[in-house]
């Protein structure tokens, strides 16, 4: 008789349907138009009148994304465990980013975002990256326009995370391995992208490697590389090195608790109705 093997599936916090994934092409699609005009707009652009528009396109970003967690909610029936447990993640999240705040890229909060993502899927992901960076704002004063940016890519970087393959089956050492090599480039692109949300308000008679609307897309390109470069390298090389790190060496155990707190939590079990004995 051939062994088998029962693989358990993973449950879901948030699963997302049509009005969330609609929803979150919405917030995605304006979010990489606020990070990438300046590679899409046309040159000789005038600058200046983005200026003034940008803080509207904030605020769009801001509603988009309260409209994505609450389509997520509504549709998924977000339960009272599923709300508990947002709650102490983002928590713990807010409160582990200002312990590097200031030190070269010492972020703790990014490998719980990349573990929690993975064990509770790429929907609860988005959510919970959203506000734990609204949490954190709201804890550390760093409210602001770029704080619309800091949520969409937080929540890009937890929802990523659970969309990597093999949820069910991938386990031990090869999962480890896979999340801290996801956490090392995903560290990375958050930087990127937030680089791209403040470079374009540089004054490009300050610096050679500042936007300049009249230039191609190609100098363009050549600039925000030598900006990245010369500005925020070291401080992203920092933080995709403390989330491996902390990924390898905490990661099992944090991994642990999470799922045992999802099985327990049993978010997709089904309600049933016993008819009563005669």
């Amino acid at each position: 008789m051939a062994a088998s093997t029962t693989v358990r599936r993973q449950a879901r916090a948030v699963r997302l349907g049509p009005r969330s994934l609609t929803a979150l092409a919405l917030v995605s699609a304006v979010g990489v138009a606020g990070f990438g005009w300046p590679f899409l707009a046309p040159p000789g652009s005038q600058i200046g009148a983005h200026a003034q528009d940008a803080p509207w396109l904030f605020a769009g970003l801001l509603v988009l994304l309260v409209a994505v967690v609450a389509a997520a909610i509504s549709e998924s029936g977000l339960g009272p465990k599923a709300v508990a447990m947002l709650g102490v993640l983002a928590a713990t999240g807010a409160a582990l980013r200002p312990i590097g705040a200031g030190t070269a890229g010492i972020e703790p909060m990014f490998f719980l975002m990349v573990l929690s993502g993975r064990v509770l899927g790429p929907g609860f992901g988005f959510v919970l990256g959203s506000v734990t960076m609204f949490a954190s704002a709201l804890l550390t004063g760093g409210v602001g326009p770029w704080l619309p940016f800091q949520m969409l890519a937080m929540g890009w970087f937890a929802m990523g995370a659970g969309l990597l393959p093999g949820p069910d089956r991938l386990r031990g050492r090869a999962e480890l391995a896979m999340l801290a090599g996801y956490g090392f480039l995903a560290a990375f692109a958050y930087g990127t992208v937030m680089n791209m949300a403040g470079w374009p308000f540089m004054s490009a008679l300050a610096s050679n490697v500042a936007f300049d609307p009249h230039a191609p897309v190609a100098a363009n390109l050549a600039r925000f590389v030598a900006y990245c470069v010369a500005t925020s390298l070291g401080w992203d090389l920092g933080r995709a090195l403390v989330t491996v790190v902390l990924t390898l060496v905490v990661g099992p155990a944090v991994l642990r608790a999470l799922r045992r707190a999802t099985r327990r939590a049993a978010f997709e079990a089904p309600v049933t109705f016993e008819a009563p004995r005669q």
